[in-house]
C-alpha cells in the first residue's frame, strides 16, 4: 500500500497545532515551532512567565482587548532557542497564527526569514514590513 508523504511544510505545521496544545491562555491557543535545514530548533506556545500563575487559573490580564499575562508562542520559541544557545539565524518558523506586531518585529530582528502561519491575526503592518524586511510571509492553507 502506498501512502503519500505530507509535505516539510504540513509537517512542521502539524507540530506547530500539537505544541499549540500546550497553550496556558484559553483566549487563543497558538504554536510555533522554528526550524532550520529541515531539523526542529526550538518550540514554543503562549503562556504567562515561567513559575507565574497562567490565565487558566487566575484569569487573564486585559489591556486594550489583548490578554497581557502571556508570552506569545513565538517569543517563547525565541526565547527557548537564546536559552539553550541555538542560532536561529537564517532559519523558518512555523505559527498557527501570523504573528501580532511585537512578535514579528522580535522575530525579524533575530534573524528568522520565513514565517509560515495558519490563520492571519489582526495586524496588516506585518505584510508591508515583511517584504521590505526580505522576510517571506507563507500562508499555508
Amino acid at each position: 500500500m502506498s501512502t503519500e508523504r505530507v509535505s516539510w511544510e504540513k509537517y512542521f505545521m502539524n507540530i506547530a497545532r500539537e505544541v499549540a496544545t500546550r497553550s496556558t491562555c484559553d483566549r487563543k491557543n497558538i504554536g510555533a515551532v522554528i526550524v532550520k535545514d529541515k531539523t526542529i530548533l526550538s518550540t514554543g506556545y503562549n503562556g504567562s512567565i515561567k513559575g507565574l500563575p497562567h490565565c487558566d487559573e487566575v484569569g487573564h490580564e486585559m489591556v486594550d482587548g489583548h490578554c497581557v499575562r502571556t508570552t506569545h508562542a513565538e517569543a517563547n520559541a525565541i526565547a527557548q532557542a537564546a536559552k539553550n544557545g541555538v542560532s536561529i539565524d537564517n532559519a523558518e518558523i512555523y505559527v498557527t497564527a501570523s504573528p501580532c506586531y511585537n512578535c514579528f518585529k522580535l522575530t525579524a530582528n533575530s534573524g528568522i526569514k520565513t514565517i509560515y502561519y495558519d490563520e492571519f491575526y489582526r495586524d496588516e503592518r506585518i505584510l508591508q514590513h515583511a517584504k521590505e524586511a526580505g522576510i517571506k510571509l507563507i500562508h499555508l492553507e
